[in-house]
């Protein structure tokens, strides 16, 4: 197991966490994007668009402060504008799928409208994960990631009933 394994091993925690966020906002959309349709007049698209932003304001939350937890916390404007901008991006994508199936085609049922949304979520969610682990959410330098874990080790106390370990140096 080497190096190539661990970042693997990295990449798919960190895909796991990612999709449990996007999977509640995923929730939060479709059902933001129902409730407004049953309860309002809007068009299918304005709905939607609605429902995106929604979702949008719930996985920033989710991802600041449960997926990228660990990340550079220092340019937080920089970060939420970047945030902005590529959802923005992702929200043109998933929107404008559900447009060209609704106004294109004509593909409008309740159903319809719902696959629609679906896959452009879809589309704009492989668009955003790229886009926010590459430019939104950037890794520490490893200098500074090693230096605030241990930091965080020094911080936190051994519990009584515990011998700590002796170090092992691995050659």
């Amino acid at each position: 197991m080497g190096h190539g394994s661990s970042r693997l091993r990295r990449l798919v925690h960190e895909a796991a966490k990612f999709g449990a966020v996007g999977g509640a906002g995923l929730l939060v959309n479709l059902a933001v994007f129902n409730l407004v349709r049953s309860v309002t007049e809007l068009q299918v698209v304005r709905a939607s668009v609605i429902a995106t932003v929604v979702a949008i304001a719930f996985n920033y939350v989710g991802f600041r402060y449960f997926t990228y937890r660990d990340r550079d916390k220092s340019r937080r404007t920089k970060e939420m504008s970047l945030f902005l901008l590529f959802s923005v991006v992702g929200l043109v994508i998933e929107n404008g799928l559900l447009y060209a199936a609704t106004y294109g085609f004509g593909w409008d049922s309740p159903l319809q409208s719902n696959i629609f949304k679906f896959l452009g979520i879809g589309i704009a969610t492989l668009f955003r994960f790229w886009s926010y682990r590459t430019w939104v959410f950037r890794a520490l330098p490893a200098r500074e990631a090693v230096a605030g874990a241990e930091s965080f080790l020094a911080s936190e106390p051994t519990p009584p009933t515990e011998k700590p370990k002796p170090k092992q140096h691995v050659s």
